[in-house]
């Protein structure tokens, strides 16, 4: 098992590592030793392969709870599911002492997140990320949302979570699209801090060693985390590839994964970059064929007019502009704000 230690303003371990599940009602006890019920959220995907394994520890624990499962999908993560939530603690008595625990991918851990930060002002909660996208980013770093009509995340609050369990376990359950949905996030990572990574990612593709890699990455964001929790500065880095990703994920309907616009708006801004001067011109290739490597699209047919209109609806806009994460160099990026016209212009270059 590997630890990583999270320095927020509310600190917390990340643990991964196989055969965790069956610790959970332990560490319930360690944690929060008043809490004498929780409630756990899944969907109906991750539910019937683990939630009774959670369940079965919580209970050697002495915890008693109850079960919340959504339907599994983006589609879930909305204002209407978050009340519902909210209303199922409130039926079932659940105090300010108790827990809520997020078992699933990243759409159950942010609107479990968000819940417990909202239900009687905030209560503890914990995330054990069922994927690898959720194992390396969304579990980790206190961002919790549903998203707007309008668009994904708009509703939402910074709130840590006590404890990550990361069982390597869950990731043999993945889905084929999923599991490359999460290595655009680890590829993202390696373009953002690490050139041996990725150089590493482009010799071995799938064959790594999924603790020590999940721990790599976590140390990096648990760095940006440490530096810049609440999104004001060095934090917006980790938003490369979302710009684009975030409106061609919603302009299909959320037919395509997370990670899959992901990796398109990854491929988009690495081309970009380098019409523009910015990047090394081998990059864009390297690039584009590491994405591909791990089975994951690098173009979008979309309308750019359509997908900008997204965009500049997107959260990670300030006042006029609309802040891009440009690469320089694999392990290498910058933060550069753009207005409308630039805006479009660059993501043109890249298509």
């Amino acid at each position: 098992m590997k630890t990583v230690h999270v320095p927020a303003s509310a600190p917390y371990d990340v643990l991964i590592g196989p055969g965790l599940l069956s610790s959970l009602g332990s560490r319930v006890r360690d944690l929060c030793p008043k809490a004498g019920r929780y409630l756990l959220v899944t969907d109906d995907n991750v539910g019937p392969l683990w939630a009774d394994a959670c369940v079965k520890s919580l209970d050697a624990a002495g915890l008693a709870g109850d079960a919340y499962t959504l339907p599994h999908g983006e589609a879930s993560k909305t204002a209407q599911s978050l009340v519902e939530i909210l209303n199922f603690a409130a039926e079932r008595r659940l105090t300010r002492s108790d827990m809520f625990i997020a078992l699933g991918g990243g759409m159950t851990g942010d609107l479990t997140g968000f819940a417990a930060a909202t239900y009687m002002r905030g209560v503890d909660y914990i995330q054990i990320p069922t994927t690898l996208l959720a194992a390396i980013d969304s579990s980790v770093g206190g961002k919790t949302a549903v998203d707007l009509p309008a668009g994904k995340n708009l509703m939402g609050a910074f709130w840590q979570p006590r404890l990550v369990l990361c069982d390597t376990e869950t990731l043999s359950t993945l889905p084929e699209t999923d599991f490359a949905s999460g290595c655009a996030e680890v590829i993202k990572t390696a373009i953002l801090f690490d050139e041996p990574l990725f150089a590493q990612l482009e010799r071995e593709g799938r064959d790594f060693d999924r603790e020590a890699l999940i721990a790599r990455c976590v140390e990096h964001k648990r760095d940006v985390v440490a530096e810049d929790e609440f999104d004001t500065g060095r934090r917006a880095l980790l938003n490369l590839g979302h710009t684009l990703g975030h409106a061609v994920e919603a302009e299909s309907g959320f037919a395509l994964t997370h990670g899959q616009a992901v990796a398109v708006g990854t491929a988009v801004v690495c081309r970009a970059a380098a019409q523009y001067g910015v990047c090394p011109p081998d990059l864009p290739a390297r690039v584009d064929a590491l994405l591909e490597k791990f089975g994951l699209p690098i173009r979008t047919a979309y309308p750019l007019d359509i997908l900008l209109e997204r965009m500049l609806s997107d959260k990670k806009r300030a006042g006029a502009a609309v802040n891009v994460i440009v690469p320089e160099a694999i392990g290498r990026c910058g933060i550069r704000p753009m207005d409308r016209q630039a805006l479009y212009d660059f993501m043109k270059a890249g298509l």
